[in-house]
């Protein structure tokens, strides 16, 4: 069990009896057995097509999972900011990966004092003025910083422009005294969701291009890549049939959301992977046919992706609207239905990783029994 102080007003119905159905809410409800599936499934599945996980923190920011994903097989952790990397390395968490550049001044001292202590480090850089600067810090601070270059795959929000310009960073890593190249990095964002299998497969082979060109450019002029990282839990299973990628970066797939249950899977059959986070939510008001209130609204979930989807509770057909800040509507399909003021329910979470990002910490349950309290500690940390 958790010993850390302050795990909110649900802390007493720790190890309870039917504790989950007394949740005082908002709350934010991880399912155990179901996440601990979805570890296990990836793992396998790595396995079976000899390549590695390095899952990304950026969803769930929590040392507990993470733990958990490294006991499981994965060889280490992608965190997305500086400070998501800080807080999992105060938990004891290596192999960190820092997916997106470190730039400010301030920020890249903060990256050499982390690096002081946590020599398994690695950061991407996508500029030579960058890689000059991490060169420099890491040279003053008398030890090698290990680098991955990161390549444009078409995102356009970080990498180089071109195969290029990624194996001229490349080359100037490698011949450092300071720096350690250890690969490239290409993620392409903007296919995980892509709905057609068919589409996101073609999409994500075709933009994957300058990624391979910049591997093979460099082998044959003798520099070795080691490392390329990508791909994403709506990827998984398309990147791994042409032989680029060495691990995969997925983060999604351990808790799951509405986002990737509205992407259809391989063959379109259902996701390996199945929901592991809700928000549990209680009926508040319920004066009026046709709908009723509950307490999770605009500061309870994502809200650049589609809405929250009921997952119990509530009857078949009923939808979610935004209500307010404090307030969510339950809108059924039939006037005649009603839900009594103090009913409970539970919605899949429509974004899991800004949504996770509005909680101070996991209720984790396994069936009705609330088990343990995780704080989250990556939550906000730039």
């Amino acid at each position: 069990m958790t010993t850390a102080a302050a795990l909110g007003p649900n802390e007493s119905l720790i190890d309870e009896r039917e504790s989950r159905a007394r949740l005082i809410t908002p709350a934010l409800v991880l399912d155990l057995d179901a996440m601990e599936r979805n570890i296990a499934t990836m793992a396998a599945y790595a396995a079976d097509h000899g390549v590695a996980v390095r899952p990304h923190a950026k969803t769930h920011k929590s040392v507990q999972i993470a733990r958990r994903q490294l006991e499981a097989g994965a060889l280490g952790i992608c965190c997305a900011t500086l400070g998501e990397a800080e807080a999992l390395a105060a938990g004891g968490v290596e192999g960190l990966l820092i997916t997106s550049p470190i730039v400010a001044p301030a920020k890249i001292n903060r990256l050499m004092a982390l690096r002081r202590d946590h020599e398994s480090l690695m950061v991407s850089a996508d500029d030579m003025d960058n890689l000059r600067a991490l060169e420099g810090a890491a040279a003053a601070s008398g030890f090698v910083l290990d680098v991955v270059i990161d390549v444009d795959v078409g995102l356009h929000r970080t990498g180089t422009r071109d195969a290029e310009a990624a194996a001229a960073l490349a080359e100037v890593a490698d011949a450092s005294e300071s720096l350690r190249f250890c690969g490239l990095q290409g993620y392409a964002g903007h296919v995980q969701h892509i709905e057609d299998f068919g589409d996101r497969r073609t999409t994500s082979h075709g933009d994957l291009a300058p990624l391979r060109e910049a591997r093979d450019r460099l082998i044959a002029q003798g520099v070795e890549v080691p490392i390329v990282t990508g791909a994403g839990t709506g990827t998984h299973d398309i990147d791994t049939e042409i032989g680029l990628m060495t691990e995969l970066q997925v983060g999604s797939y351990v808790v799951m959301d509405v986002e990737y249950l509205d992407v259809q899977a391989r063959d379109g059959g259902d996701w390996r992977f199945e929901p592991a986070l809700f928000v549990r939510s209680t009926v508040v008001s319920a004066s009026h046919d046709g709908s009723a209130t509950m307490d999770a609204g605009l500061k309870c979930f994502a809200t650049d992706g589609p809405l929250p989807r009921f997952h119990t509770g509530v009857p078949i057909g009923a939808h979610y609207e935004h209500f307010g800040d404090e307030h969510g509507r339950i809108v059924f399909a039939s006037a005649n239905e009603r839900l009594k003021i103090g009913a409970a329910l539970e919605c899949i979470v429509p974004h899991c990783d800004p949504t996770v990002n509005l909680y101070d910490h996991y209720h984790c349950v396994r069936g009705e029994a609330l088990v343990d309290i995780w704080p989250i500690e990556a939550r906000g940390r730039h």
